[in-house]
């Protein structure tokens, strides 16, 4: 079990429903390690608070497993980052993870709290206006995570489940 990539988003816009909205969606893996605090990781944007960060909710993971399942139903590469999620995981049951799992990945240790739902930014990022109906029906939602204890991250580092 391994992080394969720790991505991070810088602000930008996206038009959905007509209306401009900021947002962090558009994750990028980076190289080095990357600092993890208790809101999330240094570099990283949360546009819309009222839906997305805060100490519940400060880093989401997804499993590069589904990012390649998607890709074969999508019929394109997608890559690490592209669900907005902040690690993305080999050889980790995230969908099976259970509100209280405590994760160790690099000098982080992190407790699920919840799977995400979906958002109309992610439908526009996917280029199909029902995605958000399509993602949420497939069920590999991914899992927000709560910061237990700072540190740092980086890609290649090794994941361990349990206290």
């Amino acid at each position: 079990m391994e992080v394969v990539s720790v991505n991070v988003a810088q602000l930008r816009t996206l038009t959905v429903n007509g209306r401009e909205r900021p947002t962090g969606i558009v994750k990028e893996p980076v190289e080095g390690l990357v600092a993890v605090g208790e809101l999330g990781l240094e570099g990283d944007v949360q546009a819309d608070r009222r839906v997305h960060g805060g100490p519940d909710q400060a880093v989401y993971a997804y499993a590069i497993e589904d990012v390649e399942w998607w890709e074969g139903e999508l019929g394109r590469e997608l890559g690490p980052g592209f669900f907005g999620e902040n690690l993305t995981l080999r050889g980790v049951d995230v969908t099976g993870a259970r509100p209280g799992d405590h994760w160790r990945a690099g000098a982080v240790t992190l407790e699920v709290t919840f799977p995400r739902t979906p958002c109309q930014k992610m439908a526009k990022k996917a280029g199909e206006p029902g995605f958000v109906k399509r993602f949420a029906k497939a069920g590999r939602p991914g899992m927000y995570l709560r910061v237990v204890e700072p540190g740092d991250v980086a890609a290649g580092d090794p994941v361990a489940i349990g206290d």
